[in-house]
Order: C-alpha cells, then structure tokens, then sequence
C-alpha cells in the first residue's frame, strides 16, 4: 500500500490534517483530521511501500504498545485511510 499522490499533512490551527490538491482531487471535499499517532505513521511511510506489520512496527518503536495491539491500530489505519481514498 502506498499513500497516493495529491494528498498533503498540513497542520492548521494546531489540528494535523490530510489535504487533497491538483485536478485528481478536485471534487475531495472533505478534511482528514489525523491523532497524533496516525500522523507520527502517515510521516514515516510518506512516498514509500508499507503494509499493517510495517505500521505495527514503527508504533511499537515509538509508543509503549504491544505488538497484538500496533497490529490491530495499524490494520484500522489503514482501513481508515482506504475508506478516504488516501492510499492505494
């Protein structure tokens, strides 16, 4: 999986969100508000190949979680950004 080009992590007005820009996302009318964490993954896997083991990995190298629970985080990320049509 991959984030797909044309979406950006801005942070405005202390919130981090995703935003859409250029003509294949004209009609993106809606704002993807990211936690803390979700933005920490979107950051570290920005322009590369990554799948739920990858994410589950960087969670447990950067917070106290387990890896059952990283793992079950890291799938409904990406889930979650599926369902947005933010990776392919």
């Amino acid at each position: 999986m991959r984030i797909k080009d044309g979406f950006e992590l801005r942070v405005i007005c202390g919130e981090t969100i995703v935003m859409g820009y250029g003509k294949e996302n004209i009609d993106f009318s809606k704002i993807i508000s990211l936690n803390e964490s979700a933005a920490y993954l979107w950051r570290a896997v920005e322009g590369k190949d990554f799948d739920a083991p990858m994410l589950a990995h960087l969670l447990t190298e950067e917070y106290e979680v387990d890896e059952a629970t990283a793992l079950r985080d890291a799938e409904k990320v990406m889930c979650d950004w599926q369902d947005a049509g933010l990776v392919s």
